[in-house]
């Protein structure tokens, strides 16, 4: 695959982690009751994670020669305070995040360890989130 497919692919991914942050950052201030003493740390380090996924995948394309988005992933983010309809839109976000690193996975090139290496961890990081919020649900 060219590099061009490739950053084009990555760019997805990226405006998808921009996305993510927004959205955790968002059900972070307004997951409300009991479930707010869980729940809004989770959510929180969730946006955490998505700034370092975001760093990541940027780095991946600077280092194939592309240039990052710096919009996010236009799919709308359900203003909510029910904390099950938070946690299924968290854990949609999740299994289509999950879904496009492991096609991203599949596209890399063969001679560049590290940076498969690196998105692998993301990839991982992801699986357990549906996991996490699976077990939450």
């Amino acid at each position: 695959m060219s590099n061009e497919a490739l950053i084009k692919s990555l760019n997805q991914a990226l405006a998808f982690e921009l996305r993510a942050e927004i959205m955790y950052a968002h059900y972070s201030a307004y997951v409300a009751g009991i479930h707010r003493l869980h729940l809004q740390p989770f959510f929180a380090a969730e946006a955490q994670e998505s700034f370092t996924h975001a760093s990541v995948v940027r780095g991946a394309i600077v280092k194939l020669g592309g240039v990052a988005v710096t919009e996010r992933d236009q799919a709308p983010i359900k203003h909510t305070t029910d904390y099950r309809e938070i946690l299924e839109e968290c854990l949609n976000t999740e299994k289509k995040a999950a879904e496009t690193y492991g096609a991203i996975l599949q596209i890399l090139p063969d001679n560049d360890d590290e940076l498969y290496d690196s998105l692998q961890q993301v990839f991982f990081a992801e699986q357990r989130s549906v996991e996490e919020i699976t077990r939450l649900l």
